[in-house]
């Protein structure tokens, strides 16, 4: 399994059998990458964890363009739809919900404490035949993160740790924590002014209380991840 960053909460997914990109805003100040080179990596499901701009993006226009299938809360489908996503490309699923995708995939839908124009946010842990992610979304650090660690084994947990609208590498530290993810690779920092932070105080923190292993990475980056 790779996982690839392409900056803020923008990751990649991409087992033997599908590519799943995660709340893709394409155009964010850091992006190494253009529409046109995300459309052609022809993902088969966008996953939003909710519609702030700097979550949902470019998913619109990358699912009218690739045929991709949008996933996020019920009421989150709604609004895709009215901004012309076909029907049969949206599923509006719930917090607590899982959806099996195919070849092994299966996601299942967490809270996330944050807020959102329509619907409620939200995370996803990605269950695969080569190991399983969590993508936290916008949060904060919530007790039940202990309970995700205990239903899930992760591999890797992808966090915020921009702080002002999530939280930041004291608080994250925490989460890794309570989900003992085997890895964790920070997200959702240095885009803005408000949000800039050193992931390596992030690191330093987490190596000094954790045994699990912290990657840095760049945008463009990816990771090989082995179950």
């Amino acid at each position: 399994m790779k996982i690839k960053w392409f900056g803020h909460a923008f990751f990649m997914v991409e087992t033997q059998s599908m590519r799943i990109l995660v709340d893709p805003w394409v155009t964010h100040p850091l992006s190494p990458a253009s529409i046109d080179e995300v459309v052609n990596l022809k993902p088969k499901y966008i996953l939003i964890t909710h519609d702030h701009m700097d979550h949902l993006g470019e998913s619109v226009e990358i699912a009218k363009r690739t045929g991709a299938t949008i996933v996020g809360t019920f009421e989150l489908s709604l609004e895709i739809a009215e901004k012309g996503v076909p029907e049969a490309q949206t599923l509006g699923m719930n917090i607590g919900g899982s959806l099996k995708l195919g070849d092994g995939v299966e996601i299942y839908m967490t809270q996330a404490f944050h807020t959102a124009n329509r619907g409620a946010p939200s995370g996803f842990v990605i269950m695969t035949p080569e190991g399983t992610v969590y993508h936290a979304g916008d949060t904060g650090v919530f007790g039940d993160m202990e309970l995700i660690g205990r239903m899930f084994n992760l591999d890797v947990a992808l966090l915020p740790i921009g702080g002002f609208y999530t939280m930041g590498p004291r608080e994250a530290t925490w989460a890794v924590q309570l989900l003992r993810a085997k890895s964790v690779v920070p997200m959702h920092y240095n885009t803005f002014p408000v949000i800039k932070q050193d992931p390596e105080d992030f690191k330093s923190r987490v190596e000094a209380v954790v045994g699990a292993k912290v990657y840095v990475m760049k945008p463009g980056e990816e990771l090989n991840i082995k179950a």
